[in-house]
């Protein structure tokens, strides 16, 4: 019975932490995910009293942002009064600089230390030398058996150490009621979150380390609990007087919802200058000469208006894994690497292979992976080998310094050299889909039925019907040099890797005649055969879009060759606008992505504070800074609102996540975020610490949320979304979703939607089904449970 109980408050517990993803793989996720069914306030209390953590902006951010109109002053009173507060707002500044947090305490610092020293060891995923014996056996195991030789546990037998973990929980828990277990458990999980976020990771994606080497919260409990016993540490929080805290977190609340106020109220005056064209005039309109379809990413937004300023050109917003589900085989090491939302099942899984012709091209590409392998595993056999390593460094110093020197003084010459050598691998290869864990075996091919799935689905949620003679899916991915957050930079709609696998693999689909005949006999979706669909790379460090056309038939060569001359031009204007007006922008932008000593070699997606799901019209030729996500949808095109719905489901969940990610690295990035780059080392080839130890840095660094050491970049804000759809629409997406109500309900998300059928009338979502007009602030349309209010849908919709 006490095992059940044992097991079940650890599930419930495993909440507090979130996921702490890789370094290779560094998806942005909601460290409180586990809280999402709470609403948000409460769920931020919680955590504040168990990490000890800040959940709101500092009071520098909040003045910052009243000084510079950022909150509107009539929202802050607004919002003061409904909360009885009647002094001016300098007085609440004041109060909260008053009620400022103490700083934090360091609790456990001694158990913290000696569990990071284990977790380090047996979690190294091939960085050191030499690998801690036993780990096969697992954590608690491998933990039990060297333990005696820790001298600073002060075991003197193996006897002294329970079998098992469940024994020894057990043991530790002894005392304590049953009801204390979660508590106790939780609040353990809390004191490093970096660390148990990893093993979160480990266990639910059940990674190659994992299997070979498993690791469970239970062993790491176990451990814990029982060296805690050892030292005599409480296992419980000790009872703090949070009335103080209380108060602050009051105060600046209110503070955060009347700046997220303002921020919508800017968003909708944006938004208000748009009006409908008529569908005659939308269905007449000129052909564009390309298009473009892009990830939902921020940072396509500026990328978007230079390239259809660059030419007769059209772009559309689309999540960056373009709708395959897959997994992406590496030919450099062989790795096989999720290629698609966290939240999503990888049903497919992408390699590739040589195309017609090139078979020895790509032979030759092969080898030269195999080689770079064997020289980089035989460098660090030489580096760290105690009988070679002091005359290796010796005997390489002068190469080593010419390396350095290179580096630092003509990055861009050598970044240039490495890009040739990678596009010369695209042009040998074509990726090649096949059903997942097949191991690329050629007898088990996809089914057209799943090609023509794929690329119908990318039509369909965009609400494209018409093609021009060039279409251009164009996957994003960050260069930087020396960057151990470089995946961070990549796609997140990919998992943390570039979206350029996924946008060749849906051209090479689209491309196919059997999928095309079947789109337009099966689904009356008629595809051009003047079309033709290429793949690219939005480069988001240096804002190239590198065009994979080397098997492109010879008729368009001259189409894709002024094409490209207008990329390079919309390039030039975009880092202009990006880096603030550089003449020579896209040197200035190739040296800062390939300068090994730039912290920040791009902001990544700081700033985002919305997503607009509409028809591009509502956003063209708009400046918004990089604050949104932009997602096409076409409401007349999407008959049954299915379309909507797995925007809803997918693309509006993630974007929460990557806005919560953001938001609590900033408010707190001593608990929630990734320190700063400048004292960050390597461990086990998946994480960072700072200095020389200590928990894993989930979240992060400063230099991506930070513009100097003392002035925020990044505003944090929750996230704003903002639907062009017929409202009842979406009411009954709501009332079929649980999941996506809780979210809104809790205030996870803010939703307003523009409804066409009321000239584009925005309504703001409240709690419980329940709107408000965003013109009168009273109460609107409610759920259609009800007699009355669906009486009131009824007249919207005539």
């Amino acid at each position: 019975m006490m095992q059940q109980e044992i097991s079940k408050s650890i599930r419930e517990a495993s909440k507090v932490v979130g996921k702490t993803w890789p370094l290779y793989s560094f998806v942005t996720s909601n460290p409180l995910t586990g809280y999402e069914k709470l609403p948000f306030e409460e769920a931020v209390k919680t955590a504040r009293e168990l990490m000890d953590a800040r959940v709101f902006p500092e009071t520098s951010l909040y003045r910052k942002a009243w000084d510079t109109g950022a909150i509107q002053k009539e929202e802050l009173l607004r919002a003061l009064k409904e909360k009885g507060m009647t002094q001016s707002p300098e007085f609440y500044l004041q109060e909260m600089e008053t009620l400022k947090s103490t700083e934090k305490g360091a609790e456990n610092q001694q158990l913290n230390r000696i569990m990071s020293k284990w977790l380090a060891a047996f979690m190294d995923e091939g960085l050191a030398e030499w690998e801690m014996p036993g780990k096969e056996k697992g954590f608690y195991n491998a933990w039990r058996q060297l333990a005696p030789y820790d001298g600073e546990l002060g075991i003197k037998s193996l006897r002294e150490i329970p079998g098992s973990s469940s024994e020894a929980l057990e043991i530790a828990l002894s005392g304590h009621s049953a009801d204390e277990f979660t508590k106790i458990f939780s609040y353990q999980l809390a004191a490093l979150p970096g660390w148990t976020g990893y093993i979160n990771y480990r266990t639910e994606t059940s990674t190659p380390w994992q299997q070979e080497y498993p690791i469970s919260l239970e062993d790491y409990l176990a451990v814990r609990l029982w060296i805690a016993r050892q030292f005599n540490i409480e296992l419980l929080p000790i009872t703090k007087d949070n009335e103080r805290e209380t108060q602050l977190a009051e105060i600046q609340y209110i503070w955060l919802k009347a700046w997220e106020k303002s921020w919508q109220n800017q968003l909708e005056q944006t938004l208000s200058q748009f009006t409908t064209a008529p569908s005659s005039d939308m269905a007449d309109a000129e052909i564009a000469d390309a298009q473009f379809a892009f990830c939902i990413d921020t940072r396509s937004e500026l990328i978007r208006r230079h390239v259809e300023a660059a030419g007769n050109y059209e772009t559309f917003g689309y999540a960056g894994f373009f709708g395959i589900a897959m997994d992406y085989k590496s030919p450099e090491d062989g790795f096989t690497r999720k290629s698609c939302p966290p939240i999503v099942s990888s049903a497919y899984t992408v390699a590739e292979q040589a195309q017609p012709n090139k078979a020895e091209m790509q032979k030759s590409f092969q080898r030269k992976f195999e080689r770079k392998k064997f020289r980089e595993y035989f460098l660090k056999r030489m580096k760290n080998m105690l009988p070679s390593s002091f005359g290796f460094v010796e005997g390489a110093g002068f190469f080593y310094g010419l390396s350095l020197m290179g580096r630092t003084l003509i990055p861009g010459f050598l970044s240039t050299v490495r890009s040739k050598n990678a596009s010369s691998f695209e042009e040998a290869c074509e990726p090649e889909i096949n059903p997942a864990n097949c191991n690329q075996d050629a007898t088990l091919q996809i089914s057209l039925e799943e090609k023509t799935a794929i690329v119908k689905s990318a039509f369909d949620l965009t609400g494209w019907r018409k093609f021009a003679p060039l279409v251009v899916f164009a996957g994003h991915g960050s260069h930087s040099a020396n960057n151990p957050f470089g995946s961070s930079l990549d796609c997140g709609a990919c998992a943390a890797s570039p979206g350029r696998h996924n946008a060749r693999m849906l051209a090479k689909l689209a491309n196919l005649p059997e999928v095309r005949k079947s789109l337009a006999t099966k689904h009356q979706l008629v595809i051009p055969e003047s079309t033709l669909f290429i793949g690219a790379e939005h480069n988001t460090t240096t804002d190239e879009i590198v065009l994979f056309d080397s098997d492109i038939p010879d008729s368009f060569r001259s189409e894709v060759e002024k094409l490209k001359a207008n990329l390079a031009l919309a390039q030039q204007t975009a880092t202009r606008e990006r880096l603030g007006g550089n003449a020579n922008s896209v040197a200035a932008a190739v040296k800062k992505a390939n300068d090994w000593a730039e912290t920040r070699p791009e902001w990544g997606l700081a700033k985002n504070a919305g997503f607009i799901v509409g028809p591009r019209e509502l956003t063209k030729n708009t400046k918004l800074d990089g604050r949104c996500f932009l997602h096409s949808y076409n409401w007349e095109e999407d008959k049954t609102g299915k379309a909507l719905e797995g925007i809803m489901q997918g693309p509006m969940v993630v974007t929460q996540w990557i806005n919560n990610h953001y938001y609590f690295s900033t408010v707190d990035n001593d608990t929630f975020g990734g320190g700063s780059k400048i004292t960050h080392n390597i461990t086990g080839k998946f994480a960072v610490v700072q200095g020389n130890g200590g928990d894993l840095k989930s979240g992060l660094p400063l230099q991506s949320l930070l513009q100097t050491d003392d002035e925020y970049y990044h505003q944090p804000l929750r996230l704003s979304v903002v639907i062009q759809s017929p409202f009842s629409r979406i009411n009954e997406i709501l009332s079929r979703n649980e999941n996506l109500k809780t979210l809104l309900d809790n205030e996870w998300i803010y939703l307003m939607v523009m409804d066409p059928l009321q000239d584009n009338r925005i309504l703001k979502y409240n709690k419980n089904l329940e709107w408000a007009s965003s013109e009168t602030e009273k109460e609107g349309p409610k759920s259609p449970a009800h007699k009355k209010k669906s009486q009131q849908l009824e007249e919207v919709l005539s």
